[in-house]
């Protein structure tokens, strides 16, 4: 499944980030409602769990009377963020674009779902812009 949220959109801190639109259509074991930025994992398979690999790419900015510092979003897995896949920068002023990345494999158990969402792990609200997230089983 391919997903993406191109408009530029303001993203509170703690929040995840919307996707709006859907370039390629998931299975029956990764489903999105448009406008969500939740994606369900759905663990149906005969072996002990499912891979999925999940990848993020979008621009990021501070919005325009917004703090200077460090910015952040992550890879969230039922509701808590991926340390390892936090994407940081410090743009030196307001409304400079950024882009950043990341990936991470989900494991999801036999019969069971995961949830899966970019978050906004920054103190302040930024502005996300040309989202792309990906979900591909893997096995």
């Amino acid at each position: 499944m391919e997903i993406t949220g191109i408009a530029l959109q303001t993203v509170s801190a703690g929040e995840d980030v919307a996707f709006t639109e859907t370039a390629v259509s998931g299975t029956k074991c990764i489903v999105h409602r448009t406008g969500s930025g939740i994606i369900k994992l759905r663990g149906i398979t005969n072996q002990c769990k499912a891979r999925f690999l999940v990848s993020y790419s979008g621009n990021i900015q501070i919005p325009t009377g917004g703090t200077v510092g460090a910015i952040s979003l992550a890879i969230a897995v039922d509701g808590e963020p991926l340390q390892s896949t936090k994407m940081i920068v410090t743009p030196a002023a307001a409304s400079n674009l950024f882009n950043v990345s990341a990936q991470a494999y989900v494991d999801v158990p036999c019969g069971c779902c995961s949830t899966v969402a970019v978050q906004n792990t920054s103190t302040q609200a930024i502005e996300v812009q040309n989202s792309n997230l990906i979900a591909v089983r893997e096995a």
